[in-house]
């Protein structure tokens, strides 16, 4: 709002660097079986439907098992028909038995891949679903937040637990989670067909595999530290360039192109080496159990070679351990992938619980005491309040308000004056005395019902894509035309509307040139469409230029007009013929009356009005 509000952002570098949120050393990640388990908890009114295609994915896993068993029974068939069992050549090989175990094959590997399928649209649907409830969650859980935490809080790491947190969850949740059910079932039914088929052929492809296990524990437990960090930083970065993006103006006039540079190569650099290394450690995972697979295959193939030549096991066996090779690799390289895909997404989801988890402000769905036709008497008893308990802004502020009455609030820069409208609209909660509307203390009305009192226009204007008419009507409903044009010619807005393209229905983007001038008559034409008892104008013409400002405060003038109106300005000349003036320094009314009572005191505001007059000369 004003520099009330902008001083109490965190320190940080030029444009988000320095120590904001999450810009500091990595921090200690919460345990990744808490955080998983926090997540499954999340996702309990899923479980059900996952449960049942990770049973889906077993039982396909399973099918594929069976394969290399009916495999070696076909291959040593063939043999059989062709050699004979003494070694002769017969040429009598039985078709049908080949065909019968040639359509078992098919219809094993048919049922796998139909099960797969299955298992990957009840995955994806049930993971979007999710994903969907998480950013409702987070969305609905941005609107329960008291302003304090945006005050700290990064919108731009914000936005990225929305947007990467939540898709590396969905991501994981979709294919990690299944191919782990699948890998497992596979390494555990091939080694049990192994040692059914051969032990000693077993221990060797077992043997051989061993070193992957050992590998993927070493590299899952030094690698999870680089997947927290590369999304802190990555959600640094989204603060960085969206802090940076909306004070584009200022980094160029200032010349602060470099420092912004700076800030973000130290950002990005972060961001590069906690990527590598957890991209590194993910990527090494495939190469090392593809040389263990590659090695499984040769001790099976001189094992078994030796085995062939003692009559111990017939060529059959071999073919089926060359593939119950690549089954008990395979998983193995799955494992190693899933684990990588895992550490991401605790991470990620530690983040976005995090989020979750922050304090919110009370509840007040039990309140049932409403403003309902408010006139607007407003009366401040003995008000105290401290952004922290060490920093005290609002010490002991009492002052009645009529209805009716235009009060401006003036003093120094960070006396506490759009502090006491925060406080007045419940922004923030007052550490102690009492706030009142038409007799009835704010605190024992839900926030909305003190919201839906008043109108505001601000320092700055804000506006979305959309039309003009849109804009001004914003959230209220049952708004004529006649009623939006009755605003804009108020403000003098409508000659300039009409002679835009589209009238009223023009939409407002890049490509739509508004003055600054412009943009603050909008604002106040909704205001007025909002017609609420209560208004507040913070800084309302410190952007515009002389000329335009007399065109502002001739709109707000007739805004004022039968509302209770709180006008915080810089410029003294605008609050001329404001009928009460507090002077605030310290966050104590020191002075209070008229603007010529003021002047006749030749007291503080005295002179800081002719201070003014002094800087302009």
């Amino acid at each position: 709002m004003s520099e009330d509000t902008q001083s109490r952002r965190p320190a940080r570098g030029p444009f988000g660097g320095g120590n904001g949120p999450g810009m500091g050393p990595v921090e200690k990640p919460k345990e990744f079986k808490k955080t998983w388990i926090s997540l499954i908890r999340y996702s309990r009114s899923h479980m059900p439907i996952v449960i049942a295609a990770l049973v889906m994915a077993a039982l396909g896993a399973v099918l594929e098992v069976i394969g290399p068993d009916k495999l070696k029974d076909l291959t040593n068939e063939i043999i059989k028909g062709v050699w004979g069992l003494n070694g002769g050549l017969t040429g009598g090989i039985d078709i049908g038995v080949v065909t019968t175990l040639g359509f078992i094959l098919i219809g094993l590997y048919v049922g796998a891949a139909v099960l797969k399928i299955a298992l990957n649209w009840i995955m994806a649907t049930v993971t979007q679903k999710i994903s969907r409830q998480m950013r409702s969650d987070i969305s609905r859980k941005i609107n329960r937040l008291p302003f304090s935490y945006f005050n700290k809080a990064s919108y731009g790491d914000v936005l990225s637990r929305i947007t990467n947190d939540v898709d590396a969850i969905g991501t994981t949740l979709n294919q990690s989670i299944p191919a782990i059910v699948t890998a497992v079932t596979m390494l555990i039914g091939s080694l049990i067909m192994m040692l059914i088929t051969n032990w000693t052929m077993a221990l060797t492809a077992v043997g051989s595999s061993i070193l992957g296990f050992v590998l993927m524990a070493i590299i899952v437990t030094k690698s999870q530290k680089f997947f927290v960090a590369q999304q802190k930083d990555l959600g640094n970065i989204n603060g960085h360039i969206e802090e940076a993006y909306t004070g584009h103006t200022i980094i160029k006039a200032y010349n602060s192109s470099r420092e912004f540079k700076k800030t973000f190569e130290e950002i990005n650099r972060r961001l590069y080496v906690s990527g590598w290394k957890s991209q590194f450690f993910s990527g090494m995972m495939w190469p090392l159990m593809s040389f263990i697979g590659n090695f499984g295959y040769v001790a099976v193939c001189v094992v078994g070679a030796v085995l062939t030549m003692n009559g111990t096991i017939s060529y059959g066996v071999i073919v089926a351990f060359m593939l119950y090779v690549r089954l008990f690799t395979q998983p193995l390289s799955q494992l190693a992938q899933a684990a990588s895909s895992l550490q991401r997404t605790a991470a990620a989801s530690e983040r976005v619980f995090e989020f979750l988890d922050e304090k919110e402000m009370e509840d007040e769905s039990q309140k049932v005491k409403r403003i309902t036709d408010a006139k607007g008497d407003v009366e401040f008893r003995n008000v105290k309040f401290g952004y922290s308990p060490d920093k005290t802004v609002i010490r002991d502020f009492s002052a009645k308000v009529k209805a009716g009455e235009n009060i401006a609030i003036v003093g120094p820069t960070g006396a506490g004056k759009t502090t006491l409208v925060n406080l007045l609209m419940r922004f923030y909660e007052i550490d102690s005395g009492e706030i009142l509307l038409d007799g009835i203390p704010i605190n024992e009305v839900q926030r909305e019902d003190v919201h839906e009192q008043f109108c505001m226009v601000l320092q700055d204007t804000w506006l979305f894509e959309g039309t003009i008419k849109e804009n001004i009507v914003y959230s209220m409903q049952n708004i004529s035309d006649e009623e939006v044009v009755s605003a804009c010619k108020t403000v003098g807005l409508h000659h300039f509307i009409h002679t835009l393209p589209d009238g009223y229905d023009t939409v407002l983007n890049d490509n739509t040139a508004l003055s600054e001038g412009q943009k603050q008559l909008l604002t106040i034409a909704r205001a007025i469409i909002k017609g609420s008892p209560l208004l507040i104008l913070d800084e309302a013409t410190s952007s515009v230029d002389t000329r335009t400002e007399r065109i502002v405060q001739e709109a707000m003038n007739a805004l004022t007009v039968g509302r209770t109106a709180f006008i915080i300005a810089h410029r003294l000349s605008t609050i001329k013929n404001a009928d009460k003036i507090l002077v605030i320094r310290d966050g104590d009314i020191i002075e209070s009356g008229t603007h010529s009572e003021l002047l006749a005191k030749n007291g503080f505001y005295a002179e800081l009005y002719n201070s003014q007059f002094e800087t302009a000369a």
